[in-house]
């Protein structure tokens, strides 16, 4: 009697840990979330100002206040085309790409169960990209602003299941073989690039060339509205099987144990992939390692959940492109470097660096 007693307040004193243990977690990642929304709306209203015609933060607040008829004023003539017909074009266009990039790079590496899954690096976005310049070149317009984008994803979407087909083996996704197949298959890609180079005239070049470097410097409104109904669907859709990633996570066993259609989830998966990495590609070009570094330095920072890394990458992609975007237009000022030239420098050496944490880990890839 007297030792459960004794026992009985101990397991009362325990009690009230338990439900305490997620509020951590929680908050921060509220309060992660809250940082990357406020970054992003700084960062936003910046590259609208900055650059070769400097526009002042206040400027550029009443403008849009005007606009939206909640009072305010408009600028000037030169004021407003470069705010509305040059800025904030480019500023929308890559809020849409670095989210629909970041997402990609989250939900790649959920299907795939491993942490070197990214669009760029296993070949999807050079895949993409030769269906745009094939588009190019042979001077295809059937379905006028839409034919880049669906040749684009055509071709993407062949090369997520290419890549998804050859990196198996033995029930489970291989990283060795997913990184050589896309070293395989974006040899390839650029090998058709050069062939569709050959046989192109001057003006076709300029635009194909534009495609492997990676730039906004060519954002329009009308862009913005042709690729904008793709991203919009695939970041919408992707949130909703954060829970059957979480449970797929845990093994293919398992997950089908739960209740989980592991290759219904993974088909379905690849085509939202492919659906946002063709339309980031279609109007960006390849711009590769966005997908690879926001998932990572957001799962660093907050744990593997994808309930809340789906929508983070998203974020953080479109945080990443910002400002990366806003740094080729100003840092070589009045020139500008290519924005897939820019994140390919910055994200090689993470790659790298987490490419022999990921063999450490694992005690060698034998």
């Amino acid at each position: 009697m007297t030792a459960a007693a004794t026992e009985r307040p101990r397991a009362d004193a325990a009690a009230p840990d338990r439900p305490t243990t997620p509020k951590p977690r929680r908050s921060s990642s509220f309060a992660l979330a809250a940082g990357l929304l406020a970054a992003l709306l700084v960062c936003c209203l910046l590259s609208a100002g900055l650059g070769a015609y400097s526009i002042p933060l206040g400027d550029v607040l009443s403008s849009v206040q005007h606009r939206l008829g909640l009072g305010g004023a408009a600028l000037d003539r030169v004021g407003e085309s470069v705010l509305w017909n040059v800025r904030l074009p480019r500023v929308v266009l890559a809020l849409l790409v670095g989210a629909s990039l970041g997402c990609a790079g989250a939900l790649m590496q959920g299907v795939f169960g491993n942490p070197l899954a990214e669009p760029g690096v296993i070949g999807i976005s050079s895949g993409a990209a030769v269906g745009a310049v094939a588009s190019i070149a042979l001077g295809l317009n059937f379905l006028g602003n839409w034919t880049v984008t669906v040749c684009a994803f055509i071709a993407g979407l062949a090369t997520v299941l290419l890549v998804y087909a050859l990196s198996r083996s033995g029930g489970r996704t291989e990283v060795v073989t997913l990184i050589l197949t896309g070293i395989a298959v974006n040899a390839f890609a650029g090998a058709l690039i050069g062939l569709f180079i050959f046989f192109a005239d001057n003006a076709q070049i300029s635009q194909i060339t534009f495609w492997q470097l990676g730039s906004l410097a060519q954002a329009t409104w009308p862009k913005v509205l042709a690729v904008l109904p793709c991203a919009v669907l695939g970041l919408l859709v992707a949130p909703f099987h954060a829970r059957k990633l979480d449970l797929l996570a845990l093994g293919e066993r398992p997950a089908r144990h739960l209740g989980v259609d592991v290759e219904r989830l993974r088909i379905v998966l690849v085509l939202v992939v492919a659906l946002l990495t063709a339309a980031a590609v279609a109007v960006a070009g390849i711009i590769s390692f966005v997908g690879l570094l926001v998932p990572h330095l957001l799962r660093m920072a907050n744990g593997p959940g994808h309930r809340f890394l789906v929508p983070a990458s998203a974020l953080g992609g479109a945080l990443v492109l910002v400002v990366g975007d806003l740094a080729a237009r100003t840092v070589a000022d009045p020139a500008e470097l290519p924005l897939g030239v820019l994140t390919a420098l910055f994200g090689s050496p993470f790659f790298f660096w987490l490419l022999r944490r990921t063999r450490r880990k694992q005690g060698g890839w034998a």
